[in-house]
């Protein structure tokens, strides 16, 4: 369906924030982050998908992803501190609905822990509980993460950035494979991407950081907000989780792996996924 968005700013802590937003003022505010490589307009059939199911919906460029803020630190507490600074600036003394796709899910998990009477209930896409994403079998997820490993090199910015970001098309390609962007779209998503280089790569670098054990620490406590886990069956980017991490969620909880769809889901079938959000939500 169709529905205009708009580029609105945010001025908080860490500087000017940028974000779309749409959809009803007075129906339920949700937040909506993105993940690599990736940013707001590429998902915009499901944010309006959202916003016909009820949802005043704001998706916001996170640090490092121009026009937003692109210095760091890049740290969890920082990225989850721009979050909540975002919620209270937007919907002070209300709840609302978190959604976030791969590091935006990573992001919502610790939020959730941080700040839970902040957040009426949550969705992660395409990324499970960061702690059960360490205990997934190592050799099979290994393969799939080799691109962690080269961002940690220097200059790997440049080869990110070579012959107009070749790696992230292949990327894309290799996470969902059945899923082509069209041609515009992918060109605005490049040229976000290049105008940021090489701050969304620092995310990664981050874990490698002595703050990453706090992150562990906070994560370690069962999350009480309601949460929904959504994870595509063809994702060339993580496999959907092979162990059992009940005991991490102390609220409601479902965890769905969706056929059919790859790492990219909700903007493969932005309707199916709303659908499966606005059900459990219910």
């Amino acid at each position: 369906m169709h529905m205009d968005f708009e580029h609105v700013t945010f001025d908080l802590p860490h500087g000017t924030f940028h974000a779309l937003q749409g959809g009803d003022p007075d129906a339920q505010p949700t937040l909506v982050l993105h993940g690599f490589p990736d940013h707001p307009p590429t998902a915009k059939l499901f944010l309006a998908e959202l916003g016909r199911r009820g949802r005043h919906v704001v998706a916001p460029w996170l640090r490092g992803y121009a026009p937003s803020p692109t210095a760091g630190p890049f740290d969890m507490a920082s990225l989850t501190g721009d979050v909540l600074a975002l919620i209270d600036h937007w919907s002070p003394g209300r709840a609302v609905e978190l959604i976030g796709h791969d590091w935006g899910g990573a992001i919502t998990y610790d939020v959730c822990v941080t700040a839970p009477e902040r957040i009426k209930r949550a969705v992660t896409l395409a990324f499970p509980h960061p702690l059960t994403f360490l205990s997934q079998p190592r050799l099979t997820q290994l393969r799939r993460s080799w691109y962690m490993g080269l961002f940690q090199l220097p200059g790997s910015g440049w080869i990110v950035s070579a012959r107009n970001l070749a790696l992230i098309d292949h990327l894309w390609r290799q996470w969902s494979p059945d899923l082509s962007l069209d041609p515009a779209v992918q060109a605005e998503l490049n040229e976000t991407l290049q105008a940021s280089m090489p701050a969304p790569l620092r995310y990664y670098r981050g874990l490698l950081r002595p703050g990453m054990l706090g992150t562990m620490r906070r994560l370690s406590q069962p999350i009480t907000t309601p949460l929904l886990q959504l994870h595509g069956s063809d994702d060339g980017c993580i496999f959907p989780q092979q162990v059992d991490d009940r005991h991490r969620f102390a609220g409601p909880h479902s965890l769905e792996v969706v056929p059919d769809v790859g790492h990219f889901l909700h903007i493969e079938a932005p309707e199916a996924i709303a659908e499966r959000i606005a059900a459990w939500a219910e």
